[in-house]
């Protein structure tokens, strides 16, 4: 009989210690599930977090990589990464402007209007180079 009761009682036990789903996807910089990003919110908030570096629309600057760049596009940097990227910072790998730090005091919600924008401006230069 007491074979009986040790595959449900693991389970109980391991379903009592996996994590809330809330707090994973905060844990991983990720807003609530379904939220969507609003690229004109984004507008205000990449030039209050990400201009000074990224430069005013993306394009870059002295400081910091064109964003609008296809290494960037969603094929080869998932809207994820920039989640990670935002909460972590980044070692420097595709350009030659040193490491990114990570940056404070914007939200899960923020950075997913900030990738709105940041995907608005890739596809009309992707527009632009079709034309």
């Amino acid at each position: 009989m007491k074979r009986y009761l040790i595959l449900p009682t693991l389970l109980f036990l391991v379903a009592c210690e996996a994590p809330d789903p809330a707090e994973r996807r905060a844990a991983l910089h990720l807003p609530p599930p379904g939220f969507q990003g609003d690229p004109a919110q984004g507008v205000q908030l990449f030039s209050s977090y990400c201009q000074s570096c990224h430069g005013a629309t993306g394009y870059g600057s002295e400081q910091g990589p064109p964003l609008v760049d296809k290494v960037y596009r969603p094929a080869h940097h998932a809207d994820f990464a920039f989640h990670v990227a935002v909460r972590d910072g980044v070692r420097q790998h595709h350009w030659g402007f040193g490491d990114m730090p990570a940056v404070a005091d914007i939200t899960p919600e923020q950075t997913e209007h900030v990738i709105a924008f940041i995907r608005r401006e890739q596809l009309k230069k992707e527009a632009s180079s079709n034309e």
